[in-house]
Protein backbone atom coordinates (compact mmCIF):
# COMPACT_ATOMS: atom_id res chain seq x y z
CA UNK A 1 0.00 0.00 0.00
CA UNK A 2 3.18 2.59 0.97
CA UNK A 3 4.70 1.84 -2.34
CA UNK A 4 1.48 2.70 -4.36
CA UNK A 5 1.20 5.62 -2.41
CA UNK A 6 5.04 6.76 -3.32
CA UNK A 7 4.14 5.91 -7.01
CA UNK A 8 1.17 7.86 -7.01
CA UNK A 9 2.74 10.90 -5.19
CA UNK A 10 5.90 10.74 -7.47
CA UNK A 11 3.83 10.32 -10.56
CA UNK A 12 1.29 13.01 -9.67
CA UNK A 13 4.46 15.32 -8.65
CA UNK A 14 6.16 14.76 -12.24
CA UNK A 15 3.04 15.44 -14.00
CA UNK A 16 2.87 19.22 -12.29
CA UNK A 17 6.36 19.62 -13.53
CA UNK A 18 5.65 18.93 -17.23
CA UNK A 19 3.78 22.76 -17.65
CA UNK A 20 6.99 24.08 -16.23
CA UNK A 21 9.46 22.72 -18.38
CA UNK A 22 7.27 23.75 -21.11
CA UNK A 23 7.57 27.76 -20.14
CA UNK A 24 11.52 27.13 -19.90
CA UNK A 25 11.59 25.46 -23.30
CA UNK A 26 14.96 26.87 -25.67
CA UNK A 27 14.75 29.71 -26.99
CA UNK A 28 16.72 30.97 -29.86
CA UNK A 29 20.26 31.14 -28.93
CA UNK A 30 21.96 34.53 -29.78
CA UNK A 31 25.73 35.13 -29.02
CA UNK A 32 26.57 38.68 -28.12
CA UNK A 33 29.88 40.69 -28.16
CA UNK A 34 30.46 43.91 -26.05
CA UNK A 35 33.00 46.34 -24.48
CA UNK A 36 33.45 46.00 -20.72
CA UNK A 37 32.80 49.71 -20.27
CA UNK A 38 29.59 49.83 -21.80
CA UNK A 39 27.04 49.83 -19.42
CA UNK A 40 23.38 49.51 -21.78
CA UNK A 41 24.73 46.25 -23.35
CA UNK A 42 23.25 43.91 -20.60
CA UNK A 43 20.24 45.33 -20.31
CA UNK A 44 19.81 44.92 -24.09
CA UNK A 45 20.29 41.08 -23.44
CA UNK A 46 17.89 40.93 -20.00
CA UNK A 47 15.24 42.24 -22.51
CA UNK A 48 16.39 39.26 -24.90
CA UNK A 49 16.21 37.07 -21.93
CA UNK A 50 12.53 38.12 -20.80
CA UNK A 51 11.99 37.40 -24.90
CA UNK A 52 12.59 33.98 -24.31
CA UNK A 53 16.13 34.13 -26.27
CA UNK A 54 19.40 32.25 -24.82
CA UNK A 55 21.89 35.20 -24.44
CA UNK A 56 25.34 34.93 -23.81
CA UNK A 57 27.63 38.36 -23.47
CA UNK A 58 30.58 37.84 -24.22
CA UNK A 59 33.38 40.94 -23.39
CA UNK A 60 35.74 41.49 -25.95
CA UNK A 61 38.23 44.24 -26.07
CA UNK A 62 37.61 45.57 -29.51
CA UNK A 63 34.39 45.65 -31.58
CA UNK A 64 35.89 46.63 -34.90
CA UNK A 65 37.17 43.03 -35.47
CA UNK A 66 33.33 41.73 -34.68
CA UNK A 67 31.76 44.23 -36.82
CA UNK A 68 34.51 43.21 -39.67
CA UNK A 69 33.64 39.56 -38.49
CA UNK A 70 30.00 39.95 -39.50
CA UNK A 71 29.03 42.00 -41.64
CA UNK A 72 28.17 45.29 -39.85
CA UNK A 73 28.41 48.40 -42.39
CA UNK A 74 30.17 51.24 -40.66
CA UNK A 75 26.95 53.44 -41.04
CA UNK A 76 25.03 51.12 -39.02
CA UNK A 77 27.35 50.69 -35.88
CA UNK A 78 25.80 50.52 -32.51
CA UNK A 79 27.65 49.64 -28.88
CA UNK A 80 26.98 45.86 -29.53
CA UNK A 81 27.04 43.19 -32.13
CA UNK A 82 25.22 39.77 -32.09
CA UNK A 83 24.72 36.69 -34.04
CA UNK A 84 21.43 34.32 -34.14
CA UNK A 85 20.87 31.28 -36.66
CA UNK A 86 23.18 33.71 -38.79
CA UNK A 87 22.17 36.57 -38.50
CA UNK A 88 24.29 39.61 -37.69
CA UNK A 89 22.10 42.09 -35.05
CA UNK A 90 23.99 45.60 -33.96
CA UNK A 91 22.62 47.94 -31.20
CA UNK A 92 19.41 47.83 -29.26
CA UNK A 93 17.51 45.72 -31.92
CA UNK A 94 13.71 44.96 -29.95
CA UNK A 95 13.36 41.26 -29.19
CA UNK A 96 10.18 41.23 -31.29
CA UNK A 97 11.93 42.45 -34.25
CA UNK A 98 14.30 39.75 -34.17
CA UNK A 99 12.16 37.10 -33.52
CA UNK A 100 9.78 38.60 -36.50
CA UNK A 101 13.42 38.26 -38.58
CA UNK A 102 13.75 34.82 -37.87
CA UNK A 103 10.29 33.91 -38.86
CA UNK A 104 10.23 35.75 -41.82
CA UNK A 105 13.70 35.01 -43.07
CA UNK A 106 14.49 37.55 -45.36
CA UNK A 107 17.39 37.53 -47.88
CA UNK A 108 19.55 39.87 -45.71
CA UNK A 109 22.89 40.25 -43.11
CA UNK A 110 20.87 41.19 -40.64
CA UNK A 111 18.78 44.38 -38.21
CA UNK A 112 20.58 47.27 -36.83
CA UNK A 113 19.71 49.92 -34.87
CA UNK A 114 22.17 52.61 -35.33
CA UNK A 115 23.64 54.62 -32.80
CA UNK A 116 21.96 54.36 -29.22
CA UNK A 117 18.50 55.27 -29.41
CA UNK A 118 16.53 56.54 -26.28
CA UNK A 119 13.24 54.54 -25.74
CA UNK A 120 14.90 51.36 -27.38
CA UNK A 121 15.61 48.32 -25.43
CA UNK A 122 18.64 48.66 -22.40
CA UNK A 123 18.27 52.42 -23.49
CA UNK A 124 15.31 53.04 -21.93
CA UNK A 125 16.27 55.12 -19.21
CA UNK A 126 13.15 56.64 -16.59
CA UNK A 127 10.87 55.86 -19.36
CA UNK A 128 9.82 59.62 -19.98
CA UNK A 129 11.32 60.27 -23.50
CA UNK A 130 12.05 58.12 -26.60
CA UNK A 131 13.21 58.84 -29.81
CA UNK A 132 12.38 57.59 -32.90
CA UNK A 133 14.04 55.13 -34.39
CA UNK A 134 14.13 52.76 -37.14
CA UNK A 135 14.97 49.05 -37.38
CA UNK A 136 17.23 48.71 -40.24
CA UNK A 137 17.19 45.55 -42.12
CA UNK A 138 20.67 45.58 -44.30
CA UNK A 139 21.99 43.37 -46.83
CA UNK A 140 25.61 42.23 -47.51
CA UNK A 141 26.15 44.60 -49.59
CA UNK A 142 25.22 47.42 -47.12
CA UNK A 143 21.93 48.40 -48.99
CA UNK A 144 18.94 49.17 -46.00
CA UNK A 145 15.25 49.21 -45.57
CA UNK A 146 13.24 50.31 -42.36
CA UNK A 147 11.97 46.73 -41.31
CA UNK A 148 10.51 48.17 -38.49
CA UNK A 149 10.06 52.05 -37.27
CA UNK A 150 9.30 53.13 -33.77
CA UNK A 151 7.53 56.85 -32.81
CA UNK A 152 9.32 59.31 -30.50
CA UNK A 153 7.30 60.54 -27.73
Amino acid sequence: MRLRSLFICIFTLSLSLVPTLALHAAGPEITAYRLSTCGCCHLWGGHLERNGFQVTMNIVPDMAEYRLRFGVPKKLESCHTAIVEGYTIEGHVPAGDILRLLKERPAAKGLAVPGMATGSPGMEGDGSVRDAYDVLLFTEDGKTSVFHHYPGS
